[in-house]
């Protein structure tokens, strides 16, 4: 079987922004360009297929852009894209364009929509993995895990001070919706007392067994870590049962993220 040659190529970003997301955009256009392909920069993830949202891209397109966070794209999730009816209107407005070719730059919903529209239709994928959550297969660090990772330690060293000078029991909530990575090792590089995450089930009762132990020493600040998809429900439900079991803590939540 003959391979056909690709030609013109689309790129997009989707589901949450993670930073370097624009870096990676201006690889990928200005990477195509060099290879003697046109580019075309798709607006809003998959909404913008369904939407013929897109034009051509040129180098000067991603200008001044590899320091900047967030997406020039833009991104959103697409309801739509989940239907066969919207991933055929995508498919129709990608070929009306020339385009022969994705390239998706997003987490592991992004890429389970990419999976699902290049099996239906034979359409070739590239898949590049930007998630500040890190829980993408087949590559040890996604775009946006390290200043995901930088930007937690920072905010949780800043919380410490007022946790040390007020005696509190923070509760931290950390995203990376169901997956521990990003609070796992910002709990390492922080030096949290405790770290709850999806992965480990029953760690409230080890939490339990700290705080006791904790108040034995007369050890009256801690920071405890919390996954925003830990299976208790987040920060805020742990610190409220916290709370009642302990009473003897003056306790605070902060949810990091948006």
């Amino acid at each position: 079987m003959s391979l056909k040659k690709i030609t013109t190529i689309g790129v997009l970003t989707s589901g949450g922004d993670s930073p370097g997301m624009n870096a990676a955009i201006r690889a990928v256009v200005r990477g195509a360009i060099y290879h003697k392909l046109q580019v075309y920069g798709i607006q809003r993830g998959y909404q913008g297929l369904i939407d013929d949202d897109m034009e051509e891209m040129q180098s000067h397109s991603v200008s001044n852009i590899i320091q900047c966070g967030g997406t020039i794209l833009k991104t959103a999730r697409c309801m739509d894209f989940m239907t066969i009816e919207g991933r055929k209107k995508a498919r129709e407005n990608l070929l009306s364009r020339g385009i022969d070719a994705l390239v998706v730059i997003g987490g592991d919903g992004s890429f389970a929509g990419a999976q699902v529209f290049s099996e239906e239709f034979g359409f070739p994928i590239v898949g590049i993995p930007g998630t500040i959550d890190n829980d993408i297969c087949g590559t040890d660090y996604t775009i946006g895990y390290d200043t995901a990772l930088n930007t937690v330690v920072e905010a949780v060293d800043k919380i410490r001070d007022t946790a040390s000078a007020h005696n509190r029991l923070f509760f931290i909530e950390v995203m990376g919706r169901h997956a521990g990575f990003l609070t796992l090792y910002s709990g390492i590089a922080t030096g949290a007392e405790a770290i709850m995450v999806p992965e480990i089930t029953n760690d409230y009762d080890m939490l339990n067994t700290f705080l006791n132990s904790a108040h034995k020493q007369h050890k009256t600040s801690s920071i405890v870590l919390v996954a925003e998809g830990d299976e208790l429900g987040g920060a805020i439900k742990i610190a409220k049962q916290a709370k009642k079991d302990h009473p003897e803590y003056d306790v605070r939540v902060t949810i990091l993220g948006h």
